[in-house]
């Protein structure tokens, strides 16, 4: 794979015509080195989020040995590419062929659960296995998220208490997880999560494993800047260190979206402009669906001329022949970008190439490497001081 040092000069080299994906490994090494480094417990990665088998690769490396999956075919994948990885599977529905699969096949031994009838699926195509792992999921509110992920997933107050008793009975490790939601811009949002699993638990009375803060971490956006991630970090370890449990329990994560996001870009190209509407290459039903239905915006520049003009406000229209792809943005650049102007789309990382179709035909170009990093990034170098307060 070609690299570069950054998208201006693939852009000088290359004269694309069609979406050029530019990967940075190093982005997604370090991050993961990060969390690793800096979150109180152990690290799953959200494989949804990015699946891309580089991008697993660039975690690897920076240290992450545990991920999340919510398919079948993202168990293979981790599988095939770390046989000696722990897979959670953290889907709280799943088919019982699949769950056999992962058990049988793909070593799975940690499974997610949020209803007595999913543990009664569970046990049954394991065979009543003896050594699950399973993960509780409870609903908690997602008011400070961008994304709520409340509605679908988590069992209430009053059902959970029967179902913790019952799963601490078939299984070798009882786990309680929950999910804040995504792009989760407070802190104390997972200390008033921890607080509702000490509820539960102290209601069930059971002895607990480990406890799942999930996902949620925030990357950083224009117009959408949380707060650093060590406050994140002191946040839950302080929530964690309050709840009733034993010194063995084991604090977990889930992150996705915070390890991915500032780890790709993508260049497009102006096909047309109608006033303040750039009409680009790729869009909302390729690598921009963020941009599109959740309205977020992301860095751009201008690649290729130097220009003397203000940055103003643009939105685009991808290449689709549907209205449904347009993202309204703002997306600020010179005010006299053009038809035939590229444009670097930056942290696109997360839930960009995971989610592209081929609707209506249209093509993406080649994926090449950068070592710059990106615009805006949520990672700095940790407070000296975070590790002696953890």
């Amino acid at each position: 794979m070609e690299r570069y040092q950054n998208a201006a000069c693939v852009a000088q080299a290359l004269k694309p015509t069609h979406p050029v994906l530019c990967r940075r490994p190093a982005s997604a090494r370090d991050n993961a080195a990060w969390f690793c480094a800096n979150f109180p417990g152990r690290t799953f990665y959200a494989v949804k989020a990015n699946p891309a088998p580089w991008l697993l690769d660039a975690l690897g490396a920076g240290g992450i040995t545990h991920f999340d999956v919510a398919s079948i075919a993202e168990a293979r994948l981790v599988r095939a590419q770390f046989p000696e990885a722990v897979i959670g599977f953290m889907h709280p529905v799943k088919p019982a062929a699949t769950i056999a699969e992962a058990y049988f096949r793909l070593g799975v031994r940690l499974f997610a659960l949020d209803s007595l009838d999913e543990l009664a699926k569970i046990q049954t195509a394991t065979g009543n296995a003896d050594d699950l792992s399973l993960c509780v999921r409870i609903a908690v509110p997602s008011d400070t998220s961008k994304i709520s992920l409340s509605a679908k997933f988590g069992i209430g107050e009053g059902p959970d208490a029967p179902l913790l008793q019952a799963v601490r009975q078939a299984a070798r490790q009882l786990v309680v997880s929950f999910h804040v939601g995504s792009q989760a811009m407070a802190p104390s949002t997972y200390r008033g999560a921890l607080a509702r699993v000490q509820s539960a638990i102290v209601r069930a009375g059971v002895f607990v494993d480990a406890i799942d803060v999930g996902g949620g971490f925030p990357a950083h956006y224009p117009g959408m800047v949380a707060p650093p991630l060590a406050d994140y970090m002191r946040d839950i370890f302080q929530g964690f260190s309050a709840l009733s449990v034993g010194a063995g329990c084991e604090l977990w994560c889930e992150p996705g979206r915070a390890l991915a996001a500032d780890a790709a870009s993508l260049i497009v190209r102006v096909e047309h402009r109608r006033g303040a509407d750039l009409f680009i290459n790729d869009g909302v039903y390729g690598t921009l669906f963020d941009a599109g239905p959740m309205g977020w915006t992301y860095p751009v520049r201008l690649l290729g001329r130097e220009s003397g003009t203000e940055p103003v406000p643009f939105s685009f229209y991808g290449p689709t022949c549907d209205d449904y792809d347009r993202m309204e943005g703002p997306f600020h650049l010179p005010g006299d970008t053009d038809a035939g102007d590229l444009i670097e789309i930056d942290n696109i990382g997360a839930y960009g190439t995971a989610m592209r179709t081929s609707f209506n035909g249209f093509e993406f170009g080649e994926d090449v490497r950068v070592e710059d990093r990106s615009m805006m990034s949520q990672f700095q170098d940790p407070p000296s001081a975070l590790r002696e307060v953890l």
